[in-house]
């Protein structure tokens, strides 16, 4: 009997080509050195050039970039790539708003939300991680697990896909359809941040997309450490997903508020940099129907809040399949709302928008996790 040993080694897969969309202006530079495609002495000029065609024009297409030597844009087409991901399915809501779910990567779906007539022109709800880890119990993305962080890269891809559709390149200096970006979508910013970071700087930069660090707002439930850090890296607006007036309540809306309680935020968004009345904190209130929608609730948090320039968006609940929440009655919202603006404290009531499609505040959830979900809890309602 014979044996035969296979000492061949498997050929590795060649690994996919960088994405330049989620490069910094130093990242691209480096990265352009690295592949060979220029020296280092013009990597800071064809640096510039390239990131003009990628965020400024917003092309796919390396061959498109005409002031580009063709022998170097063949070299870029053979190191890097500009693909957007792929569209799993666009939605129009009645009212306009639109939604994408987008597979940035096997098994990686996210879905961005972009809602005319709100901030200048209009606002573009981005995601910044697939899932989350949050768990908070009204909310439609937190019953997804989290998959894992986006890069910067899939973040900046999410704004790219929303001006192609809304057909907005080259960056218009004005009558923008896109002028607001908020981190609002699936998952914790800041347990992202360095890629969160990272994408606003590209968003940011004058000479690409160009929206202004003050028109981007990133939200957290409270993720108290990294406040400082969010503050000074990114100078972006900062909106807080609060809920709830005392700990026994939040920790059950927001489990996060375990770790870092009530008196623990309070301080940390006190010390968020920059903080004045030109930059106030915003202060997200869902409102759900016989849990936190009392007058004394209301009183409550305009004494939670006193002292901090701020304001409140007060934002009715948005039903979705197989939660046990109500939407506040319109009457009991107002109501809620008058108490805070005769505190001094601007409330406007969010226009749900997008509920038809399920790409309202706190529905957002890749498809094949809805599906999932649904029959989960459906199991769980049978067993019970």
């Amino acid at each position: 009997m014979s044996l035969t040993l296979d000492l061949t080694r498997a050929t590795p897969a060649p690994s996919a080509p960088v994405n330049l969309t989620g490069l910094t202006r130093e990242g691209l530079r480096q990265a352009l050195i690295d592949a060979g495609v220029c020296p280092p002495e013009k990597a800071k000029m064809r640096a510039s050039q390239v990131w003009r065609w990628i965020h400024h024009y917003g092309v796919t297409d390396f061959a498109m970039m005409s002031d580009v030597a063709k022998e170097t844009r063949a070299k870029l087409a053979e190191a890097f790539t500009l693909a957007r991901p792929e569209i799993v399915e666009r939605q129009v809501s009645k009212d306009g708003t639109r939604k994408w779910l987008i597979r940035t990567a096997p098994g990686i779906e996210i879905e961005t939300v972009y809602i005319p007539d709100v901030g200048r022109a209009g606002a573009l709800c981005v995601s910044s991680q697939v899932g989350c880890t949050l768990n908070c119990t009204f909310c439609h993305t937190g019953t997804q697990k989290l998959v894992r962080n986006l890069t910067a890269a899939e973040i900046v891809a999410q704004v790219q896909v929303a001006r192609d559709d809304l057909e907005e390149w080259p960056s218009p200096k004005e009558d923008r359809r896109l002028s607001n970006i908020v981190f609002m979508g699936m998952g914790e910013p800041l347990y992202n941040l360095d890629h969160v970071a990272d994408a606003i700087d590209i968003i940011s930069d004058n000479e690409g997309i160009a929206l202004s660090r003050r028109r981007i707002t990133v939200s957290t439930s409270g993720v108290v450490p990294q406040l400082p850090a969010l503050g000074d890296r990114t100078a972006a607006m900062l909106a807080i997903s609060l809920h709830a007036t005392n700990d026994a309540l939040r920790d059950v809306l927001v489990p996060l508020n375990r770790k870092y309680p009530l008196d623990q935020l309070m301080a940390g968004i006190r010390a968020y940099p920059g903080l004045s009345n030109a930059r106030r904190v915003t202060f997200e209130y869902v409102m759900l129907k016989g849990v936190n929608d009392s007058p004394e609730e209301a009183r409550a948090l305009v004494k939670l809040i006193q002292g901090i320039p701020a304001k409140v968006n007060l934002i009715p609940f948005n039903p979705w399949p197989g939660t046990d929440y109500q939407c506040s009655d319109w009457a009991t919202i107002e109501r809620f709302a008058a108490i805070l603006n005769k505190a001094g404290y601007a409330s406007p009531i969010r226009t749900p928008r997008g509920r038809d499609i399920l790409a309202a505040c706190g529905q957002l959830k890749s498809e094949s996790e809805k599906v999932r979900a649904s029959a989960l809890r459906k199991a769980e309602r049978d067993a019970a």
